[in-house]
């Protein structure tokens, strides 16, 4: 029996682009071009990368948010591309989501008690006073007040309505959880709560979780492996000691390189990266990152980079698609 919880393989999400006063088919977005990556019981994938590089749209086609272009997503070993309506309700009850922003995923003109309770309902889980007593234990384990029940998403700060947002994804004891930037928009003192809390439950319950973020510091204090994403693509991937210790990617050391560090007297080499981030909709040939790496050379220009083991390494404890990762002057952090 595999021990993985989720296996994504190969993984395509093309989104149409329309124009013209008759909305015809122009082109398409590549937010997701070819992603594979698994999940093991009880642990936490990190996926980390700049806004727009398509970290979102996996976690909404892994729940089934976006029907995919192309690939296959196991969950639990049950292919969801091929799951129909009634398969989904059914398995959705394992893979629950947190949002990015808390109060957006929060219906504004129902109570708290209420939108903790929809799960159940929606499966028909218990009667009203069961309903309501798992509603009022939910919400201390998260840390608010039972009395929080009776009150509406307005009248709680940010980091309480993410609280609400997690006991709504763990009402029915899901298996996975997707965590789409979920400390993004709070504080900087209370997004270490969140993470404490998340890692709790996780301990707790068993939980896995994709964990979304732009902010690798962030990825590191919660994640046992991270992909590093770029403009749709995986470009490295390993377990997050090893990414931090030996980034083998030049992307990847550019975003190591910017996480600020708390001693004023330590100067970090900083790596700037010139230009933008290309267009999904005409991604460059070659290696995608070609048009802002500070060492491609004419390879990089024509030929893509496979996601491959770096030199030395078997099986996949550390993938990386460069043409130059195994170079020496590469191959070890500054």
């Amino acid at each position: 029996m595999s021990n993985n919880i989720l296996e994504v393989e190969n993984l395509k999400m093309h989104f149409p682009v329309r124009g013209g006063i008759f909305r015809r088919r122009t082109g398409q977005v590549h937010a997701v071009d070819g992603v594979s990556f698994k999940v093991q019981h009880g642990q936490t994938l990190g996926i980390v990368g700049e806004s727009g590089c398509g970290k979102t749209t996996i976690g909404r086609t892994v729940v089934r948010l976006y029907k995919p272009t192309a690939g296959r997503v196991l969950f639990d070993g049950k292919d969801l591309s091929r799951a129909d309506r009634q398969q989904m309700r059914r398995l959705r009850r394992d893979m629950q989501m947190i949002f990015q922003d808390p109060f957006e995923s929060l219906n504004s003109r129902h109570m708290i008690g209420d939108i903790i309770e929809e799960p159940f309902a929606i499966h028909n889980i218990g009667n009203a006073e069961e309903r309501k007593a798992e509603v009022g234990r939910l919400l201390e384990r998260v840390g608010l007040s039972p009395s929080a029940a009776t009150r509406f998403p307005h009248e709680f700060s940010g980091g309480q309505r993410q609280r609400i947002g997690i006991a709504r994804a763990i009402a029915l004891k899901p298996k996975l959880v997707i965590c789409d930037e979920p400390v993004s928009a709070l504080d900087v003192s209370i997004q270490s709560q969140i993470l404490n809390l998340l890692l709790e439950l996780q301990q707790e319950m068993g939980l896995s979780y994709v964990f979304i973020a732009h902010d690798l510091a962030v990825v590191k204090h919660i994640s046992d492996r991270i992909a590093v994403m770029y403009l749709g693509k995986i470009v490295e991937y390993t377990d997050a000691d090893r990414l931090y210790e030996n980034p083998l990617h030049p992307y990847t050391r550019a975003l190591i390189s910017a996480i600020p560090v708390p001693d004023p007297a330590i100067k970090k080499n900083r790596q700037i990266l010139s230009g933008d981030v290309p267009s999904p909709i005409h991604p460059p040939e070659g290696c995608r990152f070609h048009t802002r790496c500070p060492v491609a050379f004419d390879l990089c220009f024509h030929k893509e980079p496979e996601l491959i083991p770096a030199m030395g390494i078997t099986g996949d404890e550390h993938l990386v698609a460069c043409h130059r990762a195994h170079e020496p002057y590469l191959s070890t952090s500054e």
